[in-house]
């Protein structure tokens, strides 16, 4: 799904729009506006989410969905995918930073690390993270997966299962560590959250 992300003012969204520290090593926009177009329908929908500190993820607080020619599926136009297209959205609004020394410096989107359809992580990202005795490469990149996850409210452990390729056990294990080592602070998945998630 390809998704049109601004910031509030309706600036196009880019890592500096990314403010709000999250984690150790996450900014992400304090709010978005995310569109898009199904050109089989020809219903454009458009949210609005902010993030909210104290439920740990994005919110959607407005769904605006309109006929975008004069054929349009009417059904389509009462359903909204608010939940999809937030999912798309969220990657453009977080910042990961690669550089200890400089705290201003190095900061990329999420979504600007990989290309791949679905994929929060580059592939050498993913086999840096699994190697053993890589603990802080490791807790790094389960920070950005999980950030990314339970922003969007897709559920984490799935996340850092999918992309890191390893036991539902062990990503549940590292998620767990991220966040007695502080990696995990502001973000939060609790709808249909498991004990260990």
């Amino acid at each position: 799904m390809k998704v049109d992300v601004k910031t509030l003012d309706g600036k196009s969204m880019t890592w500096r729009s990314a403010t709000q520290p999250v984690g150790t090593a996450l900014r992400i926009a304090p709010a978005l506006i995310a569109s898009t177009t199904d050109d089989d329908t020809g219903v454009e929908t458009t949210i609005e989410a902010q993030y909210r500190e104290a439920e740990g993820r994005y919110i959607v607080t407005a769904i605006t969905n309109r006929a975008t020619r004069k054929d349009f599926d009417q059904q389509a136009l009462r359903r909204t995918a608010s939940v999809a297209i937030l999912q798309a959205a969220v990657p453009q609004c977080i910042a990961v930073h690669f550089n200890d020394e400089d705290i201003d410096a190095n900061w990329a989107r999420i979504s600007d690390l990989t290309s791949g359809e679905g994929r929060i992580i580059p592939p050498w990202m993913a086999k840096a993270a699994i190697k053993r005795g890589a603990k802080d490469d490791r807790m790094h990149v389960v920070e950005i997966i999980y950030g990314a996850s339970a922003l969007a409210g897709i559920p984490p452990v799935r996340a850092v299962q999918t992309e890191l390729g390893v036991p539902h056990r062990t990503a549940s294990d590292w998620i767990k560590s991220a966040r007695a080592a502080g990696r995990l602070e502001g973000m939060t998945y609790n709808v249909g959250r498991q004990a260990d998630g």
